[in-house]
């Protein structure tokens, strides 16, 4: 990050809040400056970005930190939903999966989709982190 640079917008979307509270620390540590809002489900994330979008989409995250297993709407959904509702037509967002899930269908699933940039596992850490933002 250069001095003059804006923070980095990061959304994310897991329904464990201790996890949530775990890589809001982890990503402020990797990224000094970056401004993280979390959402605990796909349902609240979808919701939150269609305002978004709908008042400023200048104001769409940078980044969408997603997990997969989650009640009420999970990433699949999320991503499902997400595309049918052309949230984000000019791809500002770059979407990650963020999972505990080892197993390669999961990976390969979130390969299938166009708009997942990478699936990365559980648990997070900075470097991983810095992995991430730096390959951006």
């Amino acid at each position: 990050m250069t001095a003059d640079s804006k923070p980095v917008s990061i959304l994310l979307v897991d329904d464990d809040e201790i996890n949530n509270f775990i890589s809001i620390k982890l990503i402020k540590k990797a990224l000094d400056e970056s401004k993280i809002s979390a959402c605990l489900n796909g349902r609240f994330a979808i919701e939150e970005l269609v305002e978004l979008q709908k008042h400023d989409p200048s104001l769409l995250p940078d980044f969408i930190l997603l997990d997969i297993n989650m009640p009420i709407m999970n990433g699949w959904e999320f991503l499902d939903e997400y595309t049918r509702l052309n949230i984000d037509p000019l791809g500002k967002s770059k979407i990650y999966i963020i999972s505990s899930s080892v197993f390669s269908n999961d990976i390969n699933k979130a390969r299938s989709y166009p708009l997942v940039k990478n699936f990365i596992s559980k648990p997070l850490s900075v470097e991983k982190i810095k992995e991430m933002f730096a390959a951006n």
